[in-house]
């Protein structure tokens, strides 16, 4: 498992953890980063991530991104 700021771009990947404090987990359980779910990272820049996930675009920093394990 690699956190998802190490994943390659325009590669689906599968949602196998998602960690952090439970406000963090809350938040991107909300956003749709659940386990099981697949994303995929479409650009990073500096760090920061545009993820599709569940047919929508979130952008998420790295921080949020080293919280999901693919």
């Amino acid at each position: 498992m690699i956190p998802l700021c190490f994943a390659d771009p325009n590669e689906e990947v599968v949602i196998r953890k998602v960690g952090g404090s439970p406000e963090v987990k809350q938040h991107l359980y909300d956003l749709g980063f659940v386990v099981g779910g697949k994303a995929t990272v479409i650009t990073s820049l500096n760090g920061n991530l545009i993820v599709r996930v569940k047919e929508s675009r979130v952008a998420i920093n790295e921080e949020m991104a080293r919280h999901i394990m693919v």
